[in-house]
């Protein structure tokens, strides 16, 4: 029985791993062409090559529940096309068991990701990110980035972030309770000190009720409960942020009784990401029992490629629904992933 384990699992943790690395050969060289059509004097074709090396692991974070499902379809396909899934249930395994046997490979991947994608993917795709801006605007630090944020009565804009807590183009718009402007400033530069912002070169505007007066000061100190941390998340997309900071700014912005959808949203489908492999991994197992069980293998490619975007496009459209309509993003990420789950088992019973 040992033995029959691992043969299994490890056929089809090889064809995980080479659906993977097609998937990412192709996402790569697609990639570097596009990165390649946006070449500058500094932003050269060797550093376009190295924005597309420090994406990888975000790549192979998005990659891994797809590829699994593939791979466990081509994988378990071709111990079905070789007889050897036949042999294996007249020895007297058990469907439930085999299933066992294919989900271990793919659990192994499902924690690489994990991993990846909390502490490897988001500083990497950040680190990438400035780079490119860095270069591509000839070496400034001052590359756009146009990060809006709201705390209390004031909204705020800024061009450029540094990860070392320096903010350039620091806008602030000042309300009052009656959401009127009661003044405006731009700052060139704000260095983070301690548990406060230092401005330098500050603009202000007054709007009075009969007159505007301007007033133009060294440095001023900033209070405010955005941190460098805080920062540094917003000019990050959702989807590139780890747990943490994405648990993190959610508080903040709950806090300040802001709207968090986006990166609640966010948050459901990294913590559940693994539940979601699972259940694509499920199905794979199922159609391999029940209605591929005898097709080629380019049709088993193939359906697993249709089912993988149509479950891509579920989530999408939910998770969307949500924001629009208010409903709770966990049940948005969860009906997608219910329904792998209810159809996998059900296949799987049809197949006993």
């Amino acid at each position: 029985m040992n033995k029959i384990t691992r043969y299994v699992s490890r056929t089809v943790f090889t064809a995980i791993a080479l659906t993977l690395l097609v998937f990412l050969a192709l996402d790569f060289i697609f990639g570097l062409i596009s990165q390649l059509e946006s070449v500058t004097e500094n932003y050269t074709a060797f550093e376009a090559f190295k924005y597309m090396l420090f994406t990888m692991p975000r790549r192979l974070y998005d990659y891994i529940p797809y590829s699994c499902l593939i791979g466990c379809l081509a994988g378990l396909g071709l111990l079905a096309s070789s007889s050897e899934l036949v042999i294996i249930r007249a020895a007297g395994v058990s469907v439930k068991r085999i299933a066992w046997m294919t989900l271990r490979p793919a659990l192994v991947f499902i924690f690489v990701a994990l991993m990846i994608g909390e502490f490897v993917a988001p500083y990497s795709e950040q680190m990438a990110d400035n780079r490119r801006h860095f270069l591509r605007y000839n070496g400034e630090q001052k590359a756009p980035q146009n990060m809006w944020n709201r705390e209390g009565n004031e909204f705020m804009y800024v061009n450029a972030v540094l990860p070392n807590g320096v903010v350039y183009g620091l806008t602030r718009y000042h309300f009052n309770d009656q959401h009127q402007l009661e003044s405006a400033s731009f700052t060139r530069q704000a260095t983070y000190q301690d548990n406060y912002w230092q401005e330098e070169d500050v603009s202000i505007t007054y709007l009075g009720e009969s007159a505007i007066r301007t007033e133009l000061i060294p440095e001023r100190r900033w209070q405010t409960n955005l941190t460098p941390n805080l920062f540094n998340i917003l000019v990050v997309a959702p989807e590139d942020i780890s747990l943490r900071n994405l648990h993190y700014y959610t508080d903040y912005l709950e806090k300040q009784n802001l709207t968090a959808g986006n990166y609640s949203l966010a948050f459901w489908q990294k913590i559940l990401q693994p539940l979601a492999t699972a259940s694509l991994v499920l199905v794979a197992i199922s159609f391999i029992f029940g209605p591929l069980r005898t097709v080629t293998m380019g049709q088993r490619i193939f359906t697993g490629v249709v089912f993988g975007i149509i479950f891509v496009l579920l989530q999408r459209l939910l998770g969307a629904t949500s924001l629009v309509f208010g409903f709770p993003p966990f049940i948005a990420v969860m009906i997608p992933i219910g329904l792998c789950m209810g159809m996998g088992i059900y296949l799987l019973n049809r197949a006993r």
